[in-house]
């Protein structure tokens, strides 16, 4: 026997073997995961902030391409391993081109995007990422990438099925249903009006939040000299209560006219319709962390006296869009 002969058969098997595993990473490379972000209902006030879903298994090299689904705005974003988190109109600074890599050495986020919209990010090395919205802090998920030898756990078809379901189960909860009760008006002649109201819920990939975004009830009749005092439901959305002028976003300060009652809510007086005042940001106070700083109160009320009578239309300079928007009609 030629002593060549093995010597040539292992190379050759070497060859076929390396040959084999090359196809098999530019197979894996080639796939396209799908995946959502966001939903609503058909009038837009209920938003799920939700990556649908917001668990995925991935192999090295494969990609996952979100679609957006709703008018709330959204990003998808992964940040650096201890990296402050930046505003989203910020980003890491600058945002990421489409499609864009992510290895975890790397800052990747898109600007703010709406429904019809689609971003792809590929994923070239193993490990565990986190995905975050960077304009609403209670939307994240995980993303775990596997090696080429270790199996997937789910297919596309579950991940459908996955995202439909979390979808349904936050966007038919009825957490509005008895909002109506803080509507009426108290004995200090104070006519309540909820402005938005939401829910967190978790799965173990990450945290999602339903908010609706309407004033409940938001069309009613007082008379001249009482006060209509606004409150903020939603654990984690801000919004707020906007007459006449809609000053320029990021509508956090509240105008000048506003003034602040010993409770720590806002408050303001409109004499005519033609006055512009507006609340800023009315919202809960961030979740507490341990090793931090404790956080203030938050501000969830802002309160309008309504010396004259008139009709005041009003809004939310945040999601008006979305039809988030009321009258106030004030009788002699």
């Amino acid at each position: 026997m030629n002593p060549t002969l093995p010597r040539l058969r292992a190379i050759c098997f070497a060859l076929a073997f390396t040959f084999t595993i090359a196809l098999s990473s530019a197979a894996h490379a080639q796939t396209t995961w799908q995946a959502s972000v966001g939903a609503q209902s058909d009038d837009k006030g209920h938003q799920a902030l939700a990556f649908l879903p917001n668990e995925i298994w991935i192999h090295a090299g494969d990609s996952i391409t979100w679609k957006f689904d709703a008018d709330e705005i959204h990003t998808v974003t992964f940040l650096k391993a201890d990296q402050e988190r930046p505003p989203f109109f910020v980003g890491c600074p600058g945002f990421s081109s489409n499609p864009a890599t992510f290895d975890g050495s790397t800052c990747v986020t898109t600007p703010p995007l709406v429904k019809g919209q689609s971003f792809t990010v590929n994923f070239p090395v193993a490990g565990n990422f986190k995905l975050t919205c960077l304009v609403h802090p209670n939307m994240t998920g995980s993303i775990h990438v596997f090696a080429l030898s270790r199996r997937l756990p789910h297919s596309q078809d579950f991940y459908n099925q996955r995202a439909e379901d979390e979808r349904k189960d936050l966007l038919l909860d009825p957490i509005d249903a008895d909002a109506g009760s803080d509507n009426q008006p108290n004995r200090n002649h104070v006519h309540g009006v909820a402005a938005g109201i939401g829910e967190v819920s978790a799965t173990a990939g990450g945290s999602e939040t339903l908010s609706v975004m309407r004033f409940l009830q938001p069309n009613f009749e007082i008379h001249a000299g009482q006060t209509v005092e606004w409150t903020n439901l939603d654990p984690v959305t801000p919004h707020t209560i906007t007459f006449g002028t809609e000053p320029p976003p990021p509508f956090d300060p509240p105008s000048p006219d506003v003034t602040v009652d010993p409770d720590g809510a806002r408050h303001a007086v409109i004499s005519s319709p033609s006055d512009s005042t507006h609340s800023g940001f009315i919202i809960a106070a961030p979740q507490e962390r341990t090793g931090l700083q404790q956080s203030p109160l938050g501000v969830t009320r802002f309160r309008v006296t309504f010396p004259h009578a008139g009709t005041f239309p009003y809004i939310c300079a945040i999601h008006d869009e979305l039809g988030m928007k009321g009258t106030v009609t004030v009788l002699p």
